[in-house]
């Protein structure tokens, strides 16, 4: 394992819940290219608001809704400014605003949607939302088509409801996509979208990220009959060339017993929710553990779940008791704080991809390498 990084005082004072500054003592060929994404994560100062000058060739952005119909106009068209301001060329799918019930259009025209998007020859192609629809549509997409677009240079990109999309494009080809931001979410915000969520994009269009990562938040469970096990400050470990993959956790438990959801043995398993209740998550998780998915990850990473109430007769049951909880269930580790989810400040993350985790202490990192 390569010389661990050097943490300073947190500089990022508005994110300091998990984000850290670093300087070169990891190791300087890593840092040296995890550039913006990572530079941004870490402290260092990144002009915000301004247009990014980095290509000669502006780079194609592909906007299509394979899920629930697009609600906020207002916030789609901001979206789609927002990526021109910054310089890349945007093309929006002939059905992005299309509705039938709930959906983005009937199933046939979600569906091809998806093969539009795969033969526009994008550089990236980006989701207009999540929301609810791929589940079905699973069987009748066009895994091949996908997959060599992908060959071809077009990464795709979502987070949500694309789960569906992701695992099953993993589980049937194993190709990689991109858990990540949506047009509307994360673009098409009133305020200037996060800056770190933006450099990771472009670190993703530009092919110069390698990796990501965050600082573990101090959890502690104060009842005697929940025995909490966190990372510790002098926990250090690594592991290895393990397949990333994972993102929405009611998306995934829902695709146990079928043939979308890949079997990955020694894999790294990020998961993340919105409105889902601690007890909910709990019980997702219990579907993948009876299914025997989690015995065979060699670590879980618990992204942002947010958007829950908790009530009096939950009695100190949070997040923070499945976390120890599923700790007593499974041998992997289980991390917690990973910044991706439904939130503003989201990391891109390859899933499908080989990755390897290192944690030392509170701090932790994800790298996989150049992707172009």
């Amino acid at each position: 394992m390569p010389p661990m990084w050097a943490k300073r005082q947190s500089v990022c004072q508005q994110k300091n819940q998990y984000l850290f500054h670093v300087d070169r003592a990891f190791d300087p060929a890593v840092i040296n290219k995890l550039t913006n994404c990572a530079l941004t994560l870490w402290g260092t100062q990144r002009p915000k608001a301004k247009q990014w000058d980095t290509q000669s060739v502006k780079n194609h952005i592909y906007i299509y809704s394979p899920s629930s119909a697009v609600r906020d106009k207002a916030s789609f068209k901001r979206g789609v400014k927002r990526l021109e301001f910054l310089g890349y060329e945007v093309e929006i799918d002939e059905a992005a605003l299309a509705t039938h019930q709930r959906f983005a259009g009937d199933d046939d025209t979600r569906l091809a949607a998806i093969h539009r998007a795969a033969a526009s020859g994008a550089d990236v192609a980006l989701i207009s939302r999540g929301g609810y629809g791929l589940t079905r549509i699973l069987p009748r997409i066009n895994y091949k088509a996908v997959a060599k677009a992908i060959a071809k240079g077009t990464q795709f990109v979502g987070l949500s409801d694309f789960t569906a999309f992701q695992t099953a494009l993993l589980a049937q080809t194993g190709a990689v996509t991109w858990a990540g931001p949506a047009l509307g979410e994360d673009f098409g915000t009133e305020a200037p979208p996060d800056d770190i969520m933006e450099a990771c994009f472009e670190d993703l269009i530009t092919g110069q990220g390698e990796g990501t990562g965050w600082q573990l938040p101090k959890v502690a469970i104060k009842s005697t009959a929940i025995e909490d096990a966190p990372i510790g400050a002098t926990a250090k470990f690594s592991i290895k060339d393990a397949m990333l993959w994972g993102g929405n956790l009611a998306i995934l438990s829902s695709l146990v017993g079928t043939p979308y959801l890949p079997v990955v043995k020694g894999g790294i398993l990020f998961l993340e929710d919105v409105g889902e209740h601690p007890y909910r998550v709990e019980r997702m998780l219990t579907q993948l553990l009876h299914a025997g998915v989690l015995a065979q990850q060699k670590a879980v990473i618990f992204g942002q779940f947010t958007n829950y109430k908790l009530v009096p007769h939950d009695k100190g049951f949070k997040l923070a008791a499945v976390v120890a909880w599923l700790r007593r269930q499974i041998k992997a580790r289980v991390l917690t704080g990973l910044p991706f989810g439904h939130v503003a400040t989201k990391v891109l993350l390859p899933v499908g991809h080989q990755t390897t985790l290192a944690v030392e202490g509170r701090d932790a990192f994800l790298l996989w390498g150049h992707q172009h």
